[in-house]
């Protein structure tokens, strides 16, 4: 593994092995689930998983006084990791199925459309593109509830019927909840049924990173509202009711010495197709037979601002687990994952994310811990 990056713990510590866990916790005897569980979770009827996204262990642990909740349930033993990319719609989707990102096929923020010159935005979804098809397996909500298991999703009414909502975390009922009050009245309401799984997710965190930074008084604040609704939400469920905090990734601020404009330099586009991926772990597209001109060229130009590694040399590491067949074409001919603070920007195909402040989406450790918090 790359010095300075940190390997996902696919099938020990990961996204992936959230609900597996829960479900050996909860008792439920879900067929193709592994018995002996890879997170040593509790006993408990009912398990409420609640999602932070941007809640990187890094950065609670760097900020523990402005969380002191969640930050008291921060051990060693209480760490995992996101998968690759360390991106949100990537790792809800590895929560949601159990699965690793080279099977469920969810690579990235953006990633092509095999056979085509087209991206898929993981996030807001093509509406031309069916998530059953580009995901099929059955969800971990699925198989929960089929094992008989009461399963309820509590989140905003927008993401209901999103193409990602489909994807990742289709099953059981769900309950609309935009505000705090909301989501927690939901999940202590669906937390009484026994045996359960409750999922609740916040974006408010990663979204104030983005726009001011981790090193904002702004996401201090919300890191601060944050502990305070976790705390809330445990002290007001059911006594039977284990609360789980989990998130999808952490993130680092890009320092503005290190932004690079990839379309400052046409090189760049030389034997490149299409340019997916974000500004922390780009995914590559590149003409026939040029992948290895690809390579070579991103390396010298990138030099100490990102490892640059073809499609193959990804998989050997491990990246994304296992690889079925129809994910492969979905992931970069080459790739490019951002070391330390830098970003690998597009004003022309990706003009939004030049105004971001915080990024994730690489595996250094910033991005790639995530807590794992059971009380």
């Amino acid at each position: 593994m790359e010095t300075g990056f940190l390997e996902p713990a696919y099938g020990a510590r990961s996204l992936a092995d959230v609900l597996p866990s829960v479900s050996h916790a909860l008792g439920a005897g879900v067929q193709g689930w592994c018995d002996v569980p890879a997170l040593a979770l509790p006993e408990a009827p009912s398990y409420v998983v609640f999602l932070v996204d941007g809640l990187g262990a890094d950065l609670l642990a760097a900020h523990a006084h402005a969380a002191p909740y969640l930050s008291s349930l921060l051990t060693p033993e209480a760490i995992g990791t996101s998968g690759v990319p360390s991106t949100t719609a990537t790792s809800l989707t590895s929560l949601g199925t159990g699965l690793v990102p080279g099977a469920h096929g969810v690579v990235g923020f953006t990633s092509r459309v095999p056979g085509s010159d087209r991206l898929l935005n993981a996030l807001f979804w093509d509406k031309d593109i069916d998530p059953l098809q580009w995901q099929p397996h059955a969800t971990g909500f699925q198989r929960l509830a089929e094992a008989g298991v009461h399963v309820t999703t509590v989140n905003k009414r927008e993401f209901r019927a999103s193409g990602l909502t489909l994807a990742a975390q289709r099953g059981g009922e769900w309950v609309d909840a935009d505000r705090v009050g909301e989501r927690v009245a939901g999940a202590v309401t669906a937390a009484a049924a026994r045996p359960s799984l409750t999922y609740l997710y916040d974006g408010d965190l990663d979204w104030t990173g983005h726009r001011y930074g981790v090193a904002s008084s702004q996401w201090l604040q919300q890191l601060a509202i944050i502990d305070a609704e976790a705390e809330q939400l445990r002290d007001a469920l059911p006594s039977h009711a284990r609360l789980m905090v989990v998130a999808d990734h952490g993130m680092v601020d890009a320092a503005p010495e290190r932004r690079l404009d990839l379309d400052d330099n046409p090189a760049y586009r030389d034997g490149v197709v299409l340019l997916g991926g974000e500004a922390r772990f780009r995914h590559v597209y590149c003409a026939a037979g040029a992948v290895h001109d690809v390579r070579a060229r991103w390396r010298e130009l990138l030099g100490e601002a990102a490892l640059v590694v073809s499609r193959d040399e990804a998989l050997a590491c491990g990246w994304f687990g296992g690889v079925t067949a129809p994910v492969l074409p979905r992931i970069g001919d080459v790739v490019a994952a951002a070391r330390g603070d830098w970003g690998l920007f597009s004003s022309v195909d990706f003009p939004y994310e030049t105004r971001l402040v915080g990024l994730h989406g690489s595996l250094t450790p910033a991005e790639m811990r995530i807590p794992l918090l059971v009380d």
